[in-house]
């Protein structure tokens, strides 16, 4: 097969695994009030769906990259893919919720398998000058999906029962697993130099659950003893993975990845702007809901522009960036996002529909933007070797930062004084914009114009 057609191939294994895991989340949210009403849940119970997958992935994503590193990315691709099919057809059938929040945990522990990988593949597949253009189109198919999956799951579940809906993306995930182990990349084959680290692992994952489960639960809680003591534990686990790496000889994590200022300036960023982006929404559903008073569809119409924004932005995102440099591109990309959450702060009663949707405009071209050229440089920077272990700590990066910016704005609206809710919008965007400029201070240690052309 030419090589032409085999990249081709690998793109639509790309994407397509990236949108099924996006779906897949977009999904749950429209049908869990069903689901809760049917298999008789408590609000605990059904918040486990979402909060026990979100820890399986979290923790495990790395690792995942490093098992890609180890013995290749279309191979794990194709374990995570057909994994994931099958869990989320056994939800579809699932006898009550204790199965449901098990499947989904063993979905988790899937999509953490193909997440990295989808990015591994690329680089495997394409020369490192060529990467930007395949990354946008998956972050454009991303927004697709993430815009996509509301006004599909919900029409799927009024017609056919919420059950329906994780059968959406099982036939597309049995395609891709299966043309994974069908076409082969010449350059993705088993590495027997490549070892796995497992107390690496281990502590890493152990980190990563205290911080996820800690952070899950300030919106429900707020700030608490047994926050302060997940933060210890966050803080214990972590160390100790420092201290591991440094004394091992093979670390989970190579040195050269974390040491490179320009891959952690690049993950500080997309934690930065992931986070200050799933924040300002967070408070932006309820000021359109409670507020506003709109009902959810209007709601979604009015956060429309950011999806399409994202969508089309993509494309343009990586253009610009191979002709002005990462450090530009994304640099612009942070103040826009700063820019969409100030003006957001001061909106009121009175906003018209034009206002609120110029600020998700500025969001989600600023999102894209960021989310792109950040990647394109984690993705550019990592050897053949390594590419793996970076494509997970890019995916780790992208869920903590959401988690971490919901659990901010959520303690930033409880702060003492700050009375009703429109009250309180205010200062917590502000703060929120915030984190986005110390996202765009970060974009100064990216590499310049040209870096991205080098192969």
């Amino acid at each position: 097969m030419k090589t032409r057609h085999r990249q081709r191939l690998t793109l639509v294994g790309s994407i397509t695994g990236a949108v099924i895991v996006a779906l897949d989340g977009t999904v749950l949210t429209v049908v869990q009030p069903a689901l809760q009403r049917d298999l008789h849940a408590s609000f605990v119970q059904v918040q486990w769906t979402s909060t026990g997958y979100l820890i399986a992935v979290a923790s495990l994503l790395v690792f995942a990259g490093r098992l890609g590193d180890r013995y290749g990315h279309q191979r794990v691709f194709a374990v995570g893919t057909l994994g994931f099919a099958a869990t989320s057809a056994g939800i579809g059938v699932a006898p009550g919720i204790g199965w449901v929040i098990g499947l989904r945990v063993a979905q988790g522990v899937f999509g953490a398998l193909l997440q990295p990988a989808t990015l591994g593949m690329l680089r495997a597949a394409y020369p490192r000058d060529r990467l930007g253009m395949p990354i946008a189109l998956r972050t454009s198919a991303i927004g697709v999906a993430a815009a996509a999956g509301p006004i599909v799951g919900g029409a799927l579940a009024a017609q056919f029962g919420w059950r329906s809906v994780f059968f959406l993306g099982v036939a597309p995930a049995v395609a891709v697993g299966v043309l994974a182990l069908v076409v082969r990349i010449p350059a993705d084959g088993p590495r027997t130099g490549v070892t796995l680290d497992l107390p690496g692992a281990c502590l890493l994952a152990l980190a990563l659950v205290c911080l996820v489960h800690t952070l899950a639960g300030i919106p429900e809680t707020g700030w608490t003893a047994a926050t302060a003591l997940g933060f210890l534990a966050v803080a214990a686990a972590g160390g100790a993975f420092v201290r591991h790496g440094r004394r091992t000889p093979s670390p989970l994590v190579p040195p050269g990845v974390l040491r490179s200022a320009t891959v952690a300036s690049a993950l500080g960023v997309l934690v930065t702007a992931s986070a200050a982006l799933f924040g300002a929404l967070f408070v932006g559903t309820y000021f359109l809901q409670d507020v506003l008073a709109l009902d959810p569809l209007e709601s979604g119409l009015r956060v429309l522009p950011l999806a399409a924004t994202m969508v089309l932005g993509a494309p343009v995102s990586a253009v610009l960036a191979r002709r002005y440099g990462p450090r530009r591109t994304a640099g612009a990309g942070m103040v826009l996002v700063a820019l969409g959450i100030l003006l957001f702060s001061r909106l009121d009663r009175a906003a018209t529909a034009p206002e609120i949707g110029g600020c998700f405009f500025a969001l989600g071209a600023g999102f894209a933007t960021v989310m792109v050229t950040a990647t394109a440089v984690i993705v550019h920077h990592a050897s053949l070797e390594h590419a793996g272990v970076a494509g997970g700590l890019q995916q780790t990066a992208m869920n903590i930062g959401p988690t971490l910016g919901v659990a901010a704005a959520t303690m930033l609206l409880r702060l003492p004084g700050t009375g009703a809710f429109a009250a309180a919008m205010g200062p917590a965007l502000a703060a929120l914009a915030a984190v986005a400029a110390l996202g765009a201070l970060l974009t100064v240690a990216l590499p310049g114009r040209g870096s991205l052309s080098r192969s």
